[in-house]
């Protein structure tokens, strides 16, 4: 499939201090490949922080993508029965997330679009950044890489000595992430720094 006539869904979490990276990745993949539909958690779309205020991070992602952002669950649910969506990214993709997607939960817009999705046997990429990607979320981490249908963006330590069990996706590979997914492969290396 052409990159133009793939639909993406492009889900974001509370990972606030991402943000901002997450938006550029977003640009990104708006300008490769065809229409975008913006997704966010309930939190991101409610919570204003030193990084910035909901409303226009809301704005922004209407802009890049020149559609409405996707905001609650019920929004989300006819992703998987209309089969809405080529592939899924769920950037940044956090801890949280992360265990409600290895549990099964679905309380939020995003990990609603990742389950309806995930019933059509489509791809689901995740850009992770969590704080205890190597101490508590390293479980959930486990059971997604061996779960089908689901891809990461490579993801590395960002700060080994203040932050030892800190994981962050390199957002700039979320395009080539998705491309790959699509595929049904797992872009190389997965772990940053390996070789």
């Amino acid at each position: 499939m052409n990159d133009k006539d793939l639909r993406v869904g492009f889900a974001f979490c509370g990972s606030f201090c991402t943000m901002s990276k997450a938006l550029a990745a977003l640009e990104q993949t708006a300008a490769r490949f065809g229409p975008v539909t913006p997704i966010v958690s309930e939190m991101v779309a409610s919570t204003d922080t030193r990084f910035g205020a909901a409303h226009d991070f809301m704005r922004e992602m209407e802009r890049i993508c020149a559609r409405r952002v996707v905001s609650t669950v019920a929004g989300a649910e006819p992703i998987g029965p209309k089969g809405l969506l080529d592939v899924l990214a769920i950037c940044p993709c956090t801890g949280n997330t992360l265990a409600k997607l290895a549990h099964g939960v679905t309380d939020t817009a995003v990990t609603m679009a990742a389950k309806a999705h995930l019933r059509n046997g489509r791809p689901l990429v995740l850009a992770l950044a969590t704080n205890d990607g190597l101490s508590g979320s390293a479980p959930n981490l486990g059971m997604m890489l061996n779960r089908r249908h689901v891809f990461f963006v490579p993801f590395g330590q960002d700060d080994c000595r203040e932050k030892p069990a800190s994981l962050v996706a390199d957002f700039s590979l979320v395009p080539g992430a998705i491309r790959a997914a699509v595929k049904g492969e797992q872009l190389q290396p997965l772990l940053l720094g390996a070789g």
